[in-house]
């Protein structure tokens, strides 16, 4: 496997619509994959897919800000970049590219602010997970608190930050 690129950690307060995940941070990987690497988005499912991820998709994030209550979400850049927010109003704007990959834990508010013509992002949840729903106002922190913690890595499974830092 290659070298470990450890995340960014970002703790996102309740807002007024997004409750935010009370215990697991954001976790921002950036450049998993080098930026021109040839077919991003089946390296990103083929990675999702190897370590127990489903529900893979391909499309861009919403121009809208929302969240899953039930589940958590990798989102793998294979094209283009896009400025983002996470975490409602009152959240952190992001610039994204291609090949991060963001992981939201479930009550993650996020929206896509602007985007390249190109954007494409692979969207993947843990196993289980992967029947979710979308929501754009907030329930109660104790509800999106009770999702089970990933079993693997979305991107470096067994052995990824994500089992040390959540």
């Amino acid at each position: 496997m290659t070298n470990v690129i450890e995340p960014r950690i970002l703790h996102l307060e309740e807002d007024v619509e997004m409750p935010n995940h009370p215990s697991f941070p954001v976790l921002i990987y950036a450049g998993v994959f080098a930026q021109d690497e040839a077919g991003m988005d089946r390296a990103f499912e083929e990675r999702f897919a190897q370590n127990g991820w489903r529900g893979i998709w391909r499309n861009g994030i919403f121009g809208y800000h929302h969240f899953h209550p039930d589940a958590h979400e990798a989102l793998g850049v294979a094209r283009g970049s896009a400025e983002v927010q996470l975490g409602g109003e009152s959240g952190e704007r992001l610039r994204i590219e291609v090949g991060d990959l963001l992981v939201l834990p479930a009550g993650t508010g996020h929206k896509r602010l602007s985007a390249s013509a190109d954007f494409l992002v692979v969207g993947a949840y843990p196993k289980g997970q992967e029947n979710y729903t979308i929501l754009r106002s907030k329930v109660p922190r104790d509800v999106v608190a009770q999702v089970p913690r990933p079993r693997t890595d979305p991107f470096y499974g067994n052995d990824g930050p994500l089992l040390r830092l959540w």
